[in-house]
């Protein structure tokens, strides 16, 4: 039995925050409200034109697909009707009362902080349907379901609660009502609704009606020539199928015809998504069958590496009434699938000879991008090939055939060191032998990377090693003409025997180092070892219960470490306090510099406080 009362809910508390900001007029240019509601009302058409390829019961309640304008002055009202899918009770609960997309709060503060003059972060987010309260004052949303007899009403002042009962709407489809504010009655005057439609909706693939006038041209974008279509019209079809607000970063208009035909129109957009890390990667490209659009989450459509394009794709070989299901092990698709990544991939190419450029695309995408390296085999290379790295050797960004072009001589491998923070690991001590060489390290921040390395074991010859696992034996390899150099030939054999008495099991071994010249001791993984920073991540992620103890490398040079040595020449060093204490004292240096805790703070406290009393 349907509902018959009049239910008042709260909205969810991120919503309610959001209309705060939104109803203060976040934006300069207010009139981004109507084509959010346009996009919304497209997307509804949409949806009831996919659903009634397999029921045609639904077909018959919409002999054709519209969007209609309607404006009464007298009342000060302004509303967009279509005939698509429509809502009912629950959907309406589901829609208009919760924001239901991860990362809600970091976005509301982020909207909190920005210039309220700029069109911004909301993009991002895709909250269009709110926009509708930067220029009314009460918003009403009669909606009744394709194939339901009940219709419903929704109304808010977006201040804090909406109620949703029992609507009077005869057919299928939704109508937003606005009762606009005095400072938006500009939005009642037909020649600015035209010109908005035409600026921001001229794209819609159905026709947008202000009485008996259609507003826009109502063909689909991706079949017009890629010479007929403007800058800006890319712009705005770029900003509805993503529901962002920036501007894309680059544009690939794409027809393919043989095997397999379809049409691909994909954007890269100039900021990231805020989805973009979500547990479940999923795809914003929408499918199409000649023209007629069939979903937006098509899992083999796009690989989840490429997650960050917007945009459509429209096949002619895909069966029209083709289920979700069925996409998902059809092989038209795998080949569809296919040609987009190596088409994307060859774009990302072309694009990366403009270095800063690229740069933008790669702080925002590369992470992601790097998540093939791992997954898609194939083609493996040519992602290889559009990959970036931070270094030591270049102020920029560099390719692993950049990094190949200045190997020094007999330098037979490709160095780098990984790490959850490029600040830190730009500072660690591992580093301080090969830039004292002159010896180029690849700086690898992102999680992805631990990964793909497993993968990608050479390149070009060259093996990819850790500078963090088994020794570094940089003799072969011919210092900088002004570098310093280490000729340092101290026995530290006494020295060692005493540190591994004390420390015993805590680690691994125990040796004097090469790749160290500034810092007295650090850590590393022995040869075969997991690496460090992979066994850190696993860790956390409940994948592995505990590490294995590592290696502590010691510094021949160092003051602190010749001392040491000094004092473990004599027949009482197995009983000296001091070398016990230190040896503690310089392991946990090595522990802390890694990022990690010390293994007993309160004998840390207290050995360094020995120490000190002894020094002073």
């Amino acid at each position: 039995m349907a509902k018959t009362e009049k239910d008042v809910f709260s909205f969810q508390t991120e919503v309610g925050q959001l209309l705060d900001i939104v109803a203060g007029s976040l934006y300069s240019n207010r009139e981004i409200f109507l084509r959010e509601l346009v996009s919304n009302a497209s997307d509804a058409c949409d949806k009831l034109r996919y659903a009634s390829l397999t029921d045609t019961g639904l077909a018959q309640t919409s002999d054709e697909f519209a969007i209609t304008l309607d404006v009464d002055k007298d009342a000060g009202t302004l509303s967009v009707s279509d005939n698509g899918i429509g809502m009912n009770h629950q959907d309406l609960l589901d829609t208009l009362g919760t924001i239901a997309r991860s990362g809600t709060g970091a976005f509301i503060e982020a909207l909190k902080a920005e210039d309220k003059e700029k069109v911004g972060l909301i993009g991002q987010f895709g909250v269009g349907f709110y926009s509708a309260f930067m220029v009314a004052d009460q918003v009403h949303v009669q909606t009744r379901k394709a194939g339901d007899t009940d219709s419903w009403l929704w109304s808010s002042d977006g201040k804090g609660s909406f109620s949703i009962e029992p609507g009077q709407k005869d057919t299928t489809g939704t109508t937003v009502v606005l009762h606009l504010k005095k400072d938006a009655e500009e939005f009642l005057e037909d020649q600015r609704i035209r010109h908005i439609i035409k600026t921001y909706s001229d794209h819609i693939s159905f026709p947008v009606k202000l009485g008996d006038d259609a507003l826009n041209t109502a063909s689909a974008i991706w079949t017009r020539a890629s010479k007929d279509i403007t800058e800006e019209q890319h712009t705005e079809f770029y900003r509805h199928v993503s529901h962002a607000f920036d501007e894309p970063w680059h544009v690939m208009h794409n027809r393919v015809e043989g095997a397999v035909n379809h049409t691909s129109l994909l954007y890269v957009p100039s900021s990231p998504p805020l989805d973009l890390f979500d547990a479940d990667r999923k795809s914003h490209v929408k499918l199409y069958v000649n023209r007629v659009f069939i979903s937006d989450t098509t899992q083999d459509l796009i690989p989840a590496y490429l997650r960050f394009l917007r945009g459509i794709v429209d096949s002619q070989d895909l069966s029209l009434n083709v289920s979700r299901e069925m996409l998902q092990s059809d092989p038209t698709m795998a080949k569809i699938k296919t040609s987009i990544s190596k088409k994307v991939l060859s774009e990302l190419k072309k694009k990366a000879k403009d270095t800063d450029a690229y740069a933008t695309f790669w702080t925002n995408f590369g992470a992601v991008l790097k998540e093939g390296l791992v997954e898609d085999p194939a083609l493996r290379d040519r992602l290889l090939e559009v990959c970036h790295f931070s270094s030591t050797g270049t102020e920029g960004l560099t390719t692993l055939k950049g990094y190949i072009e200045r190997l020094k001589d007999k330098q037979e491998a490709i160095y780098y060191i990984t790490g959850e923070d490029s600040s830190k690991i730009a500072k660690s001590p591992h580093l301080e032998g090969f830039k004292a060489k002159g010896i180029e390290v690849l700086l690898l921040s992102d999680h992805v990377d631990e990964f793909w390395l497993q993968h990608v074991t050479k390149f070009d010859g060259k093996l990819l090693k850790s500078i963090t696992r088994g020794a570094a034996d940089l003799d072969n390899i011919a210092s900088d003409e002004d570098a310093p150099k280490n000729k340092d030939k101290t026995d530290l054999a006494n020295l060692i025997a005493a540190f591994k008495v004390v420390l015993g099991d805590s680690v691994k071994d125990i040796r004097s180092s090469k790749r160290l010249t500034d810092s007295p001791v650090c850590l590393i993984a022995d040869d075969g070892d997991m690496d460090v920073n992979l066994e850190r991540l696993l860790m956390r992620h409940g994948q592995l219960q505990s590490g294995m103890a590592r290696v502590l490398e010691l510094n021949p040079t160092h003051p602190i470490i010749s001392k040491l040595n000094d004092r473990a020449q004599t027949d009482n060093a197995s009983t000296d306090e001091l070398l016990g204490d230190a040896a503690h004292l310089l392991f946990d240096q090595a522990r802390i510099v890694e990022g990690e805790d010390v293994a007993d703070p309160v004998e840390f406290v207290r050995r360094l406080s020995s120490v000190l009393s002894k020094a002073l």
